[in-house]
């Protein structure tokens, strides 16, 4: 829970300083100069164009608007996947103690038709696994520790699938902010062609330009954060269930068959 709320801080501190960039750097520079007239007297400054997040979400065209909906899709997805990814990386969901218990109660008693039930009416990756090795407990514990092996591998892909639809965001928001600091590149350069140049609205579209690149960025870094933190999350409960497995199927070497 620390490394969530830490996680979620950064995201908001590193969110907030980009959306509020533009706004504090006109306000600075408004208040660092006048402008006047030719006869000397003061002007109104004009009010500056184009600097609220509308503006520059509505100033690259259908282009520009089609990227940002990309990239509001993106960071959908990547808050999505991580709350999937909390809700799956859990002690209680991949290795519930009950289940724990109760199967080494059973193998205590050298049943193994009641773990083998006990594992039936458990929906966790680990009763999946057992399972799997005691459906072939007379077959040799050479045979057993494969097949828990081979389960293994099954649960630990299917969770890192999961996860992993985390990482593909923190890529693809990047990639999707950067293509669109570059059609608003191309509509500047373009606009120069035809019209000259004009600072004031050079530096407007540019500054728009590089929003999406920097809302890329927004998505990817807590999204990056947030897979590191899940990935090492699930590496340890994969060393602990391996540990518990272990245990357990270690009875099984002496152990006999009893149908009721």
């Amino acid at each position: 829970m620390k490394k969530l709320m830490m996680a979620l801080a950064v995201s908001a501190l590193v969110f907030g300083a980009v959306m509020t960039a533009t706004p504090a750097y006109a306000q600075d520079a408004g208040a660092t100069g006048e402008l006047v007239t030719a006869d000397g007297q003061k002007a109104e400054a004009a009010a500056p164009q184009g600097t609220s997040f509308i503006d520059v979400v509505l100033g690259g065209g259908i282009v520009g608007l089609i990227l940002w909906l990309a990239l509001f899709a993106s960071g959908g997805f990547a808050i999505y996947f991580i709350v999937d990814g909390y809700i799956l990386v859990r002690p209680a969901k991949i290795m519930p103690q009950a289940l724990i218990d109760e199967v080494k109660e059973a193998m205590d008693q050298g049943d193994v038709m009641k773990a083998i039930e006990i594992c039936d009416n458990d929906p966790s990756s680990m009763a999946k696994i057992l399972k799997a090795g005691f459906s072939h407990v007379e077959e040799g514990f050479d045979v057993i520790d494969e097949a828990i092996s081979a389960a293994g591998d099954l649960e630990i892909e299917y969770m890192m699938q999961r996860l992993n639809w985390i990482q593909i965001c923190s890529s693809l928001a990047p990639m999707l902010g950067l293509l669109g600091t570059v059609q608003g590149m191309i509509l500047t350069f373009a606009s120069i062609a035809l019209t000259g140049v004009e600072i004031s609205s050079l530096s407007l579209t540019i500054s728009q330009a590089l929003y999406t690149t920097a809302g890329g960025l927004c998505t990817a870094i807590p999204a990056i954060m947030f897979f590191c933190i899940l990935r090492n999350s699930a590496n340890r409960l994969v060393l602990r269930m391996t540990v518990v497995t272990g245990d357990i199927i270690k009875n099984l070497r002496n152990v006999e068959v009893v149908e009721g």
